[in-house]
């Protein structure tokens, strides 16, 4: 079990798309995940009607692809940006 747990903590980095939210510097996934959501808290990008929904700002188009995506989407999304 601790063989996992190190592999989801160690650093990894960002594509040069999400380095435009949480840097450039290589981080855990945890780490990139916390940051993805004081930047959406920041710029209230949660969707009013639904939480679970994130609704992306020009930056974070170009990470997600597309207008919207749930929270679950988000973490699968975020693992493809990180190397």
């Amino acid at each position: 079990m601790a063989k996992a747990n190190a592999t989801f903590m160690k650093p990894l980095t960002p594509s040069a798309e999400l380095a435009k939210v949480v840097g450039s510097n290589p981080l855990p996934r945890t780490e990139v995940v916390k940051k993805l959501w004081a930047y959406i808290k920041k710029n209230n990008l949660q969707d009013a009607n639904n939480k679970r929904m994130i609704n992306a700002d020009e930056t974070l188009k170009a990470v997600f692809g597309k207008n919207q995506v749930n929270m679950f989407e988000m973490t699968k999304i975020v693992g493809t940006h990180l190397k």
